[in-house]
């Protein structure tokens, strides 16, 4: 149970952050974000390089949407919508930026993410992440997904597959 004081300076954070659509100028915060974390547990790969070096190409002009949050006009957090086939989307990309974790900012990334996948159509999310991301499973189980089978992808790291039907 967290103290009154922990309460009090989540609620203050949560008041700060600005939960928006991606705009051109964010190319360069989503870059560095993803990049982060991913080169902090594993490495880039070809793909990361292709989505994160062109989200225009790779997310948004294929029908995807990417959310961001911000704290005072800084990128915090990100997570995209990729288009996979009608009505399916694949919940990626998400990061939040390190000395923001445990604010409850990739929860609120995460709904406004679902939410937007509903205004959008979609009936069913999915996620690829790796097991020894344990807070992020527990994130994505808390709002709704549930464990697939191990499936194939084009990330060597992806050991965990995931789906959300809406």
């Amino acid at each position: 149970m967290p103290t009154l004081e922990k309460t009090m300076e989540m609620e203050m954070a949560e008041k700060q952050v600005e939960i928006r659509a991606f705009r051109a100028e964010d190319a360069a915060a989503f870059r560095s974000l993803n990049e982060a974390w991913i080169e902090t547990y594993f490495g880039l790969e070809e793909h990361d390089r292709e989505m994160l070096g062109d989200p225009e190409t790779y997310i948004l002009r294929p029908g995807g949407h990417i959310v961001m949050a911000f704290i005072e006009e800084r990128a915090v957090g990100c997570c995209a919508l990729i288009p996979m086939r009608p009505g399916v989307y694949e919940v990626a990309k998400m990061a939040v930026s390190e000395e923001s974790r445990g604010r409850g900012i990739g929860r609120k990334v995460l709904k406004a993410t679902v939410a937007q996948a509903r205004a959008m159509g979609a009936t069913l999310l999915t996620l690829e992440t790796n097991s020894t991301l344990r807070n992020a499973i527990h994130l994505y189980e808390s709002v709704g997904f549930r464990h697939l089978p191990p499936g194939v992808s084009p990330y060597t790291r992806a050991d965990v597959f995931m789906e959300m039907p809406l």
